[in-house]
């Protein structure tokens, strides 16, 4: 079976079944495909030729978690903070649609819905199955949550829309699937989503939030719907996607909410009465829907009937609906040209596709968003920054997680650590998709529900722990048990800084071989070590820094790092560490003033070399020169914090906080430090900001290592500390991010592609979401920085880069949270403190992304690190397998692995991508073959099925409805080059046979 993926970023998904061996069960392998298909719904109910047609669509908005956690939410706990209740709104519901045929309600977050339905019976089951195949009940979206889309990678948003989709495709077939996508909370929209919604078979996209600017131009040219054209690789309409937006957000218009958290007046229908208001009623409502036609361009428009956790007694909204529809239809025998009608997005959708217009064209995003003139919500691209550390690398953590399962079959379920059962991986999975949801890893919760995100992550990891020690002792032969050090980020380790002699064990997720360094810390400085072939391997002891203080301050023992290098394919490693009397090389320690310079050794790549910034003692610059390309770059690095505003100026009221970014200053203040370098480069700005300048041999990045905090807040003013790399680059204003870490967008300061903006803030409204890079680059240079989680940056001076690492603010911004960004904890009460990494790449722009791309997978997708106390002792009749392989060999460059994982008990998912964008790479940007029988080492390929990118259509019953777009709308440059698969690599059945 070849498969040959014929676009860039795209990506191919297959359902394969093992083959039995003497030591693995047989599985066999899906195909899944990004397409969606064409739909009837006969639920919709009729509109009206030549009228007004005016859908109400009944709803609530039920965030995974914000104010109150998500088991508060879904129980009803904890109303001293909000009255909501999730599961009292899906028993009222249901019991309202029962009593009324005409009635009709959608629903989104299925990590809700799961909840709920297992607690009922079986009659109550089938008696909403009935109600979701008549369509009374719809699914939109159906992921297990509706995503944040700035600060989400796209290989977590795929794993919860496939877990929340699955479940709706199993539990109520096809009429469960939604054909619309919903995103009516998030704060700005990520193209990349668009175009994964469209390889996932939605038609349609609809959402409330986007800046008002942007809002105000579409209202009064009456294009407040149009055609997305979401990737520039992909042949349209593959990455197309009908978008809409709605006109209340997602509240109901402005005296029409009957909720019991509403307070406008019901309708009062007895004429005998005195508070009668039906005509008072009728007449707002059709001013109301005249008005919104203004502004759209159909004789379609759609309401919003519900909001935040509405619908608890289900039976204020419909009785006042009800009437509603009834009274104002009537007016239709006077002469009114409005007809009203329960609806959904669906039947909405196919009405505006049955008018057989043409729609403007759109290729950028919605980002940044403003709701005010000083207002911008780019702040979240970086609150909370540990947790949206923690989000990532548990992402990691999972698709190693699903990758061991398949590799180390029903055993690693079943392991000598503890019997695994079923839901092992689910609770991993499941704690993931949580903390995709918008007010999750964006940081926009109260601190009790961030706390609660990173508990269910730490708990959803435990019990992966067991399924990968169960497949790392089979897989490797040795039942010796697997220890797990998760504060190596902060250099401890019990079990290294104790043990004389111990065992490494690294899996490394990725189809290529990388070189990932390994930082452990130690005690004492005489250390041996070899790799898997008793090989010994190159190491240095580096002596930890005073400099460490908090962090010694609370870890007295913490020890100096080990530091090595094992390059590894798709495979574990095991090395073994006996102690032994070696000399050990150490950096000189020395100091740093105005006029030194030094040099670190050159090696196969880079030579660098040191000063202080001429104008200051602020910055440290450095001269990198390429020895293969023999060019020479400079940059200068510092760390520096804006002040954060509290609303006393003259301008605006408006904090900054949790959501919103607004500095006092358009000048950011420089953190003052002591000048030393100890070790590899250390910078020392203050006693609470520092950062590592290390290069590692062979490396074609150069790290960062930051560390910030705790932020003082002593002087009452908030803070927000950013890394600001200025170069001799004419990036000319110019500058490019990442898209939910995928296809890469150019940014331009001062500027919209699609409106002409107004700038109000020249800092926070120059902010965009990075997700895994961003690049500066002229016609000779390019500078890339590599993050190792979301964060918020921009290019505010032409050949400057700022990324904003850490927030500590003292005010709520008023947009719902009601408490201010102050992070603590029980570890760090003075204040949060935040390590992290940006890998710098320089090189010129025709082969940068050659570099970037894989970089970027490698710290998105790490190698996972295990622990043996002394040496790996064989399990009964088997023998040490000290280095395994999953992969028989190394895919090719453009090719990432991106899901392998168990569908049922004999198909497990698999998904490749092409991950260059069309004329991104000169070698890499080309189709590429993929034979998928020689792919894996323990399993054979016994069938194929091609599916979407979601796997919960099949690919050849898709398709999808067509649009037309309007000539000269689409206001950035798309290339149609090679692109004949669909946005996330589809392959064709024909190319597997």
């Amino acid at each position: 079976m070849i498969g040959k993926i014929h676009k860039q970023m795209s990506h191919d998904s297959w359902l394969f079944s093992k083959m039995a061996t003497p030591e693995y069960t047989p599985f066999v392998f899906l195909l899944l495909l990004f397409q969606s298909s064409v739909w009837g719904v006969p639920s919709c109910h009729a509109t009206k030729p030549g009228m007004l047609n005016v859908h109400l669509v009944p709803h609530t908005h039920d965030d995974v978690g914000w104010l109150k956690t998500v088991d508060q939410y879904f129980y009803g706990d904890r109303n001293d903070i909000q009255h909501a209740g999730v599961q009292y709104i899906l028993d009222s519901v249901v019991d309202q649609l029962l009593k009324n045929p005409d009635r009709r309600f959608i629903y989104v977050e299925t990590a809700f819905f799961y909840r709920w339905w297992k607690q009922q019976t079986d009659d109550m089951q089938n008696t909403v199955k009935q109600l979701v195949n008549e369509g009374r009940l719809e699914f939109v979206n159906g992921g297990w949550c509706m995503s944040d889309e700035a600060t989400t990678h796209y290989s977590a948003v795929i794993d919860q829309m496939t877990m929340g989709l699955r479940f709706l495709n199993d539990t109520f077939g096809h009429c469960g699937r939604p054909r619309v996508a919903w995103h009516i909370d998030p704060f700005g929209h990520a193209r990349e989503h668009a175009s994964m919604f469209a390889q996932m078979g939605y038609d349609g996209f609809f959402f409330g939030r986007l800046d008002y600017q942007d809002r105000n131009r579409r209202m009064v040219a009456r294009e407040q719907e149009m055609l997305w054209r979401a990737s520039e690789s992909l042949t349209p309409p593959m990455a197309d996607l009908f978008t809409g937006i709605l006109p209340n957000g997602y509240n109901p218009p402005e005296g029409f909410c009957w909720d019991q958290s509403c307070d406008d007046p019901p309708i009062r229908d007895d004429p005998d009465l005195e508070d009668y208001n039906v005509d008072d009623v009728v007449t707002r409502f059709l001013h109301i829907a005249h008005g919104q036609a203004l502004v759209y361009k159909t004789n379609h428009i759609i309401m919003t009937m519900g909001s935040d956790f509405q619908y608890e007694n289900a039976n204020l909204w419909y009785k006042n609906l009800d009437k509603l529809i009834r009274y104002v239809n009537q007016m239709q025998s006077n002469g009114s040209e409005v007809n009203v009608l329960y609806s959904t997005p669906s039947c909405y959708l196919q009405e505006l596709h049955r008018a057989n217009l043409t729609w403007p064209l759109k290729g950028d995003d919605f980002f940044p968003y403003a709701d005010s003139a000083h207002d911008f919500w780019t702040g979240y691209f970086t609150s909370r920054p540990a947790l949206k550390r923690y989000e990532r690398i548990s992402n990691s953590y999972l698709q190693t997680c699903k990758q061991l399962e398949v590799l180390g079959g029903p055993i690693s379920r079943k392991g000598p650590f503890g019997a695994g059962d079923s839901e092992t991986l689910s609770k991993c999975l499941k704690a993931m998709a949580v903390a995709q949801h918008h007010d999750a890893v964006s940081g926009t919760e109260k601190q009790h529900v961030a706390n609660d995100y990173a508990r269910k992550l730490a708990n959803g990891w435990a019990h992966c722990q067991v399924l990968v020690s169960n497949t790392l002792s089979s897989l490797s032969g040795s039942s010796a048990p697997r220890v797990y050090c998760e504060h190596l980020n902060i250099s401890v380790c019990p079990l290294t800084e104790t043990s004389k002699k111990f065992s490494v064990n690294v899996y490394n997720p990725l189809a290529r071989p990388v070189s990932w360094p390994v930082r452990l810390p130690v005690n004492g400085t005489a250390y041996s070590i070899s790799d898997a072939k008793g090989k010994a391997v190159d190491s240095q002891v580096v002596l930890t820094s005073t400099g460490l203080y908090y962090l010694l301050s609370l870890y007295p023992s913490l020890s100096p790092p080990l530091h090595f290098s094992l390059p590894f394919p798709l495979s574990l490693s095991i090395s073994l560490y006996p102690s032994l009397s070696l000399s050990i090389s150490l950096y000189l320690s020395i100091s740093l003033y105005h006029s030194f310079l030094f040099s670190l050794p050159f090696h196969n790549y880079f030579s660098l070399s040191f000063s202080l910034h001429p104008s200051s003692l602020l910055s440290l610059c450095a001269s990198i020169v390429t020895l293969r390309d023999f060019l020479s770059y400079l940059f200068c690095v510092c760390l520096s914090r804006y002040n954060a505003s509290d609303g006393n100026n003259s301008e605006s009221i408006q904090m900054s906080g949790a959501y919103i970014f607004r500095p006092n200053t358009s000048t950011p203040f420089i953190i003052s430090k002591t000048n030393s370098v100890v070790q590899e480069v250390r910078q020392w700005f203050s006693p609470w900001v520092s950062q590592v300048v290390r290069l590692y041999t062979d490396s074609r990045a150069l790290e960062l290592e930051w560390t910030v905090g705790p932020v003082p807040i002593g002087d009452d003013l908030g803070k927000e500390v950013i890394s600001r790399l200025d170069s001799s680059i004419n990036s000319s204003g110019v500058f490019y991010t990442d898209s939910n870490g995928r296809e890469v967008l150019q940014r331009r300061k001062d500027y919209r592609p699609t409106w002409n903006l107004r700038q109000s803030e020249p800092i926070a409204g120059n902010y965009y979401p990075i997700n895994s890079r961003a690049y500066i680059k002229d016609d000779k240079d390019q500078l890339t920085v590599v993050t190792d989680r979301s964060q918020g940056g921009g290019s505010i001076q032409d050949g400057s880069l700022e990324i904003m690492l850490h927030r500590r603010l003292l005010y709520d911004d008023v947009r719902g949270v009601g408490e201010p960004l102050n992070e603590t904890s029980d570890i760090y009460p003075e204040g949060l403190v935040v390590r992290g990494r940006h890998l710098l790449s320089l090189s010129p722009p025709a082969t940068a992304a050659d570099t970037h791309r894989p970089l970027a997978q490698e710290v998105v997708l790490q190698p996972l690190i295990t622990f043996t106390d002394g040496e790996l002792h064989p399990s009964t009749r088997l023998e040490v397998r000290e280095r395994f392989s999953g992969l028989q060999a190394v895919l090719p460059p453009a090719v990432h692995l991106l899901t392998v994982s168990q569908w049922d008990q004999d198909t497990v998912l698999l998904r490749l991508e092409h991950q260059y964008q069309a004329s991104e790479s000169k070698e890499h940007s080309q189709p590429v073959t993929v034979n998928l029988q020689k792919l894996f080492s323990t399993l054979d390929v016994l069938g194929v099925s091609e599916m979407n990118l979601s796997a919960n259509q099949w690919k050849d019953e898709m398709t999808r409805l067509d649009w037309k777009a309007e000539s000269g709308t689409h206001h950035t440059g798309v290339t149609n080059q090679l692109c004949l698969l669909s946005p996330l690599g589809r392959m064709k059945t024909a190319d597997l046979l």
